[in-house]
């Protein structure tokens, strides 16, 4: 496990030397997705209608921030359960999308999928979410403020902390660390 600084856009081939349990320091752009916007971009990809943005190399952060106190870029933000977006994310990973970040564990197809199209699925602990507001340097909203904190957001982010929880090898860091348990 290595401790690694990665930049956006993840090119493929910096996606595939990504190891479960390796810790990243992530700088670049990011962009915000919840449960309502993934089903608006899903809509736009039924009806074949162009995305607010590119997902080609691109990284979604599974959050919904505070607002942002005057002067700051952003208020709290922290992550949020991964697998409620199982169902939306492998159709943006078809696309090019080569990063998540979310907590907690993604479904076998996820899983599948993260090889099949050579992405990781990041974690970011729970509960920092005022920490991780620090590595926002700049925030602004790109398509659905109607939805407040949960619109789609584009982020620039320096040396966020995460953990690669899932690898394009299928490598699972929650399943190893329960089999490492199993094993004490």
């Amino acid at each position: 496990m290595e401790e690694l600084e990665i930049r956006t856009p993840l090119a493929e081939e910096d996606a595939k030397r990504l190891r479960a349990g390796d810790r990243v320091l992530l700088t670049g752009k990011i962009y915000t997705a919840r449960d309502a916007v993934h089903q608006r971009l899903l809509d736009l990809l039924k009806k074949r209608k162009r995305l607010p943005f590119d997902p080609e190399g691109q990284i979604i952060f599974y959050a919904g921030p505070t607002p942002a106190k005057p002067g700051e870029s952003i208020g709290a933000i922290g992550p949020t359960t991964a697998g409620r977006m199982d169902e939306h994310t492998i159709p943006l990973l078809r696309l090019g999308l080569k990063g998540t970040i979310g907590k907690g564990q993604r479904s076998k197809d996820v899983k599948e999928a993260l090889k099949k199209y050579k992405a990781v699925y990041f974690v970011a602990t729970g509960g920092t979410a005022a920490l991780l507001k620090k590595t926002v340097k700049a925030a602004r909203i790109l398509a659905y403020a109607d939805l407040g904190p949960e619109a789609l957001r584009e982020l620039v982010v320096e040396k966020m902390p995460l953990v690669v929880a899932n690898d394009t090898l299928g490598n699972d860091l929650f399943e190893q660390g329960q089999a490492r348990y199993r094993k004490n």
